[in-house]
């Protein structure tokens, strides 16, 4: 895998991904199905200047927006990924959901990590990679949150 790739790249492939199951966008998919690790990628770097890092060894994949965190997923093991977490709403989540834990070597009170074992509907899991995004998108400087705001994602 390369060390970083583009929000662009993950448009294509999302799609492609989307195609293939018969399906237009992520929105449409059926909720009952899940995600693999590609699709996981993909949906997280769809999200504007998202990038994809390796600060922590090849062995998990760092998203990145300006520099700052919004997702890890393990490369090997049982599928699972980390998501940044409103504290109050991180909490609900883990009671509403076993596969949903506090982060995994992540501060807990901000982090979740959730096991994508099927229990979780993907229309679920992409509504969390965009929140995760967007929590971190709003702790931005001004400039910065502004034009990230102000573009439009692509799925």
């Amino acid at each position: 895998h390369s060390k970083f790739r583009s929000g662009r790249w993950a448009v294509d492939t999302l799609a492609i991904l989307a195609a293939r199951r018969g399906h237009r966008a992520h929105r449409s998919i059926d909720e009952t199905q899940t995600m693999d690790r590609d699709e996981l990628l993909a949906t997280c770097l769809a999200q504007p200047e998202a990038v994809e890092e390796y600060p922590f060894g090849d062995d998990v994949s760092v998203i990145k927006v300006a520099g700052k965190m919004f997702a890890l997923v393990p490369i090997g093991g049982e599928l699972s990924m980390s998501l940044k977490c409103d504290p109050d709403h991180a909490i609900t989540l883990r009671g509403q959901y076993p596969a949903v834990t506090g982060g995994y070597h992540l501060n807990k009170k901000h982090w979740n990590t959730v096991r994508v074992d099927g229990t979780i509907p993907m229309d679920q899991l992409v509504q969390w990679i965009e929140d995760s995004y967007d929590l971190v998108v709003d702790g931005l400087p001004k400039a910065t949150r502004l034009r990230l705001q102000g573009q439009v994602r692509a799925l």
